[in-house]
């Protein structure tokens, strides 16, 4: 369903499911912000080689998916997320938004994050468990006998 990426010495598909929550679950989030939210995401993940796939929110969160470069830690991707989208969103709405949060903080610290992929874990383990063996050294040496014969 979703393209296979390169970088320079691999080849990945770590999709990622993030939701980030406003501080104090507060219904912060207007359509101007979440329309200002999704260009900030955009171009944070394009800036750190990754991708934005979807984005959508409601009043007090957002949901992002997000195919992550491997050279990134989740925890490195959310906090330049977070972190820039709270200033933009603090300069650029701050009249809208000093009511229901104080002090410096837009989102709370937390996260979820949770991995997707297109196959079960089941049908993971299922392919790593039927993968070929390496043949033992005696099947090795008979084989190589019955060449030379």
């Amino acid at each position: 369903m979703y393209e296979w990426r390169t970088g320079r010495s691999c080849i990945y598909k770590n999709i990622v499911h993030l939701v980030f929550v406003t501080k104090y679950r507060r219904d912060v989030l207007t359509k101007d912000m979440l329309s200002s939210l999704k260009e900030i995401m955009e171009e944070t993940c394009l800036q750190m080689d990754c991708e934005l796939i979807e984005f959508n929110g409601e009043d007090d969160h957002i949901h992002l998916l997000v195919s992550v470069h491997p050279k990134h830690s989740v925890s490195n991707l959310v906090g330049k997320l977070k972190g820039k989208s709270s200033y933009v969103l603090r300069r650029s709405f701050w009249d809208e938004v000093k009511e229901k949060l104080w002090g410096n903080h837009f989102w709370s610290p937390s996260y979820c994050a949770v991995s997707c992929g297109g196959a079960s874990l089941d049908v993971v383990k299922k392919y790593i468990e039927e993968q070929r063996t390496p043949t033992s050294e005696k099947n090795a040496k008979k084989s190589m006998s019955l060449k030379k014969s």
